[in-house]
């Protein structure tokens, strides 16, 4: 039976090179469907927003050829936070090449273009949302557009990037069992707060998966049904008690949720005119 995965393939030029570089390694594994997608010519961070919100809605191994370090520094660090495998494509060949030669590997560190005001904006919320991913910086949310709050892997962390990519400062926070919620997240008063809930029954599949990527076996409770139903529980009467909106993610895309999200902002901004 073959098994099917989606390479997205990033290119700081025309991806002749890196759309070889895949077909020639998929040509020698046994039994693999590959969907490729290839994005061109990647070389302001204004680009990475909108790849790392495709990312978010359709995960897969992102093989990349860019040098410019701040743009290829913002799309290995939001694969990093989307939990996706990223590989440069001239690795290890290169540092292999600059230790036999000994010669120092150059960094391009931006193109010099000028840039409008979109570029900031969308630059701007993919900092924010990456600075503020998965309870990071959570003694101080007020400058969030949105808080996405919900349990483990309940997609907070795609949802919030693909909001990003729409220039949404979108801010990611967690809830551990056990534990009260940040007092950051009780405190903030602008950022609209929207609940993420996720059936007790899929999300211990998904971190039954998660646990035997990470080959952990000691952690029983995560994926436990009965404890997950608990989990959950408890985070929709948070939910309820705090009269924030709730987003069952259970059969929702990630874009299906982002646009529930941004459409609550909209009728935010409406009401408050």
């Amino acid at each position: 039976m073959s098994k099917s995965i989606v390479m997205h393939l990033v290119s700081h030029a025309s991806g002749e090179l890196i759309e070889m570089l895949a077909r020639n390694a998929v040509a020698q594994l046994d039994g693999v469907d590959v969907e490729r997608r290839l994005w061109k010519a990647v070389r302001r961070l204004d680009q990475v927003p909108e790849i790392l919100g495709a990312l978010a809605g359709s995960p897969g191994y992102v093989l990349h050829s860019i040098s410019h370090s701040d743009v290829r520094a913002a799309l290995e660090e939001g694969c990093l936070r989307l939990d996706v495998p990223c590989q440069f494509a001239l690795e290890p060949l290169l540092g292999q090449l600059a230790d036999y030669s000994g010669a120092a590997v150059q960094s391009h560190n931006s193109t010099g273009e000028v840039f409008d005001e979109d570029y900031y904006h969308r630059v701007e919320a993919m900092k924010y949302t990456l600075a503020h991913d998965d309870g990071i910086g959570s003694d101080d949310l007020d400058g969030a557009d949105v808080i996405v709050v919900g349990v483990s892997r309940a997609t907070k962390t795609p949802t919030c990037m693909y909001l990003a990519s729409r220039g949404i400062k979108a801010a990611n926070v967690p809830l551990v069992p056990g534990a009260p919620p940040p007092q950051g997240l009780l405190t903030a008063i602008g950022p609209l707060v929207v609940g993420l809930t996720v059936d007790p029954t899929r999300l211990a599949m998904v971190r039954a998966a998660r646990l035997m990527a990470l080959k952990d076996d000691t952690n029983h409770d995560y994926a436990d049904l009965d404890a997950l139903r608990k989990e959950v529980l408890d985070a929709r009467r948070l939910f309820l008690r705090r009269g924030w909106p709730i987003i069952d993610a259970s059969h929702r895309s990630i874009e299906q949720t982002a646009s529930m999200i941004i459409e609550m902002l909209r009728t935010r901004a409406g009401e408050r005119r």
